[in-house]
């Protein structure tokens, strides 16, 4: 298994992307022998990787930056870069490679402050001699400073550092940085290879995947946690009852109560299994003394942890929102599909009745003003309206669609 096996469905990015990887083995090959670099290079110091929700962008991003590290001895013998076994993809992979940096939104925006120290590392000759790599999860989430940090680097990189930058479209980033990056655009995965992918990568059960993955409409990694979580699952399908519980007030502004609920509860659970290590490993690294106490002048880098955390909280919660929302507007597409006799195949068939109870209790119209009113609402949490004042917004209309 090479590290593009992951890319599901992407056959015309994993072959660009191998192409690169093998011109830039080159490249450092060339520059270790002293021989003069290959006329024609493939490879470019930045990279833009963009694609609809669960395309897999961040995959494809961190598939390339293994393949840029790999050590295999294959290489040498004409093998395209990207084994997946050896130390180098490995440690890319899971994360802890030396020369591969992430940077992900803990909360709405990247603030500059945590892309300063990924900057000024950007400007360092990579450690183990090959590439040093910084990745962007969440480009869109730039604000203007740290934006402007980027493009400085991006504008003037050091000759083996490589930036790979994800974002759901070209237009959510700056143009003059999306100007300076060769642009790979993604597509949403057919069902068919989703649920391949879960049989063959899960372990996952046929009839199971193939359901999964028309539940999620081919999106990748929801599709991954309904197969294996079963929490996930019946998060869902809690979410997929709220369409027949909101026929009056009382019943529209309890479930926008629960759903805000559930989704604070996702995010106390990740808090409670991430926060309590990451503190004890800082305080260890800060070298605490027995009963917790922090050496004089500690403090601040403790609370710039602690700050983190609760910017990742409420990030989490708006990311359960956001499942939510998809999955109601996925459910209402198939109410849509059955009132104008669509051959579309429904993605929620195990509420089938749900569907065509709503279905003949409605008119498209009023099926597409509710469709509109969960846009809405996630346009509200994108402007940090209240949670519960934008659901239950959302649910008053449902109710009233």
């Amino acid at each position: 298994m090479t590290v593009w096996d992951d890319l599901v469905g992407q056959q015309r990015v994993s072959e660009q992307l191998a192409a690169a990887a093998r011109d830039a083995d080159a490249l450092v090959t060339a520059a270790s022998s002293d021989a003069p670099p290959p006329e024609a290079s493939r490879m470019t110091h930045a990279w833009l990787f963009t694609g609809p929700p669960g395309a897999g962008r961040n995959q494809a991003a961190r598939a390339f930056a293994a393949a840029l590290q790999c050590v295999s001895p294959d290489r040498a013998l004409g093998g395209t870069p990207g084994c997946g076994f050896c130390d180098g993809c490995h440690t890319a992979l899971v994360g802890t490679h030396a020369d591969v940096s992430t940077v992900a939104a803990v909360g709405a925006e990247i603030l500059v402050k945590d892309m300063r120290d990924t900057v000024r590392k950007s400007f360092t000759a990579p450690a183990n001699g090959r590439w040093q790599v910084i990745l962007v999860e969440d480009a869109e989430r730039l604000n203007e400073k740290s934006a402007n940090a980027v493009l400085k680097a991006v504008e003037e990189p050091a000759p083996r550092t490589v930036w790979l930058l994800c974002a759901p479209s070209v237009e959510d980033v700056l143009p003059t940085i999306r100007s300076r990056c060769r642009h790979l655009n993604l597509s949403t995965p057919s069902v068919d290879a989703v649920a391949d992918m879960l049989i063959r990568r899960e372990g996952i059960e046929p009839d199971v995947a193939a359901s999964v993955a028309r539940a999620t409409q081919g999106h990748v990694d929801r599709a991954r946690r309904l197969a294996t979580d079963p929490a996930a699952r019946a998060r869902r399908a809690s979410v997929l009852k709220l369409p027949l519980r909101v026929e009056d007030v009382g019943g529209a502004l309890k479930a926008a109560q629960e759903l805000v609920d559930a989704a604070a509860e996702d995010a106390k659970q990740l808090a409670e299994e991430m926060d309590g290590k990451e503190t004890e490993d800082l305080k260890a690294a800060l070298g605490a003394v027995q009963g917790g106490r922090l050496p004089r002048g500690t403090a601040g880098v403790v609370k710039d942890l602690e700050d983190m955390q609760k910017r990742r909280r409420t990030r989490t919660q708006r990311d359960s929102l956001d499942v939510a929302l998809a999955d109601l507007t996925s459910f209402y597409r198939d109410v849509l599909a059955l009132q104008l006799g669509s051959r579309i195949a429904l993605a929620n068939t195990d509420a089938e009745d749900a569907l065509e109870r709503l279905a003949r209790n409605s008119t498209p119209e009023a099926t597409l003003r509710r469709i509109e009113a969960i846009a809405a609402c996630g346009e509200a949490l994108d402007r940090n309206v209240a949670p519960l004042l934008a659901v239950e917004a959302m649910t008053m209309a449902l109710r009233a669609g």
